[in-house]
């Protein structure tokens, strides 16, 4: 079952931002439709210990081992993670003795509208890291994030990186270079000019610009994987989950959206070593920390362009790269490796194997 909204042509405008808070409304309500056919998520159980300025930390029960503290993309709801039981990391990192705990980012209030990459990925990650550590009896822990999550957790890392054990990015882009992937050029060309400099922007607002700047990756894949995966009854209870999912997001604040758009993708700052965050310019050599990268090589979003570079700009020997082939039945490819079950099978075990031999 596909909801995606209608896509207009790459020379249109995304429209006006009260149009796109309308569509925010419509997708909630389409989302909890699904949700009353039994396609909501089914999460371990947990409770937030801690709480901060758009930010709050789970703590999930079991598991005495090695801290992990998840960090969840801050474009949508963190669910992904604990999908269902089958595909679930979280369920899979308690079931090896880990004791797991997430970032969840919440939706920012009117005053929150200045908060940008140094209030997400300084601020918030390093209240949450701090509080994991005291839980966890002074232990370092080990961040596991995806996407736009692994991109600021990296960037905390940089900025941070002896508090931290380890650090494994699922699917992260690091590097936009030009020509790194169509998404990043299309992205780069359309996005900026639509971003206002201040306030809060509707959640639907990015999925409209990625599904602009790449609809064989954000629209006509997701209809292939639903036509291939039909006969499927597993892959089709994921297809709708992911799909319940893609419909559950935030509003963001308007500086942080722009510094990603300009800082990260257009003048690729972190990645050439000149992003500048609190009193301390960034880029590869400034992540000092075990680093296990795990790249979907089918993935239009972060694809291993978008991150082997910076993985070569960093300390030799410190970082290590896993790559993916991709799969069906996962909706997005850029989901494979947290939702997939193949990757279930052959990347989480390397993962957990990786994250043991450097506890």
């Amino acid at each position: 079952m596909l909801t995606a909204a209608p896509i207009p042509s790459r020379t249109t405008a995304i429209g006006p931002l009260p149009t796109l808070w309308m569509a925010d409304a419509l997708r909630r309500a389409q989302g909890d439709v699904l949700a009353l056919f039994g396609f909501g998520p089914s999460e371990c159980r947990h409770r937030v210990i801690a709480s901060g300025a758009r930010w709050r930390l789970r703590a999930y029960e079991g598991g005495s081992g090695p801290p992990l503290l998840i960090v969840a993309a801050p474009i949508k709801q963190p669910y992904i993670w604990d999908l269902a039981p089958p595909v679930s990391a979280v369920h899979l990192c308690l079931r090896h003795g880990f004791r797991v705990y997430l970032l969840e980012w919440t939706t920012p209030a009117p005053g929150d509208d200045d908060a940008g990459l140094a209030g997400y990925a300084w601020k918030s990650i390093g209240a949450a890291v701090a509080r994991v550590s005291r839980d966890a009896g002074g232990a370092r822990p080990f961040l596991l994030a995806h996407s736009l999550g692994g991109t600021l957790a990296a960037i905390y890392g940089a900025l941070r990186s002896r508090s931290l054990r380890g650090l494994v990015l699922l699917a992260a882009p690091l590097c936009f270079e030009r020509g790194s992937s169509r998404f990043r050029d299309s992205l780069v060309a359309m996005a900026p000019p639509l971003v206002p400099e201040t306030g809060i922007v509707p959640g639907s607002l990015l999925s409209q610009l990625s599904a602009v700047a790449s609809p064989e990756t954000f629209v006509w894949s997701r209809f292939v994987d639903a036509a291939v995966s039909v006969t499927d009854l597993g892959a089709s209870e994921i297809l709708a989950r992911v799909e319940r999912w893609t419909l559950d997001e935030f509003p963001l604040p308007a500086r942080l959206v722009r510094e990603i758009l300009l800082w990260l993708y257009r003048e690729n700052r972190f990645c050439a070593g000149a992003l500048r965050v609190g009193n301390q310019t960034l880029g590869p050599s400034s992540l000092r920390v075990p680093t296990l990268a795990v790249i979907n090589s089918a993935d239009g979003v972060a694809p291993s362009q978008s991150i082997v570079p910076f993985i070569a700009g960093m300390q030799p020997g410190q970082a290590t790269v896993l790559e993916h082939p991709g799969e069906i039945g996962v909706s997005l490819q850029h989901l494979a490796i947290l939702i997939g079950r193949r990757a279930q099978v052959l990347v989480w075990p390397e993962i957990i194997s990786w994250i043991h031999a450097h506890a």
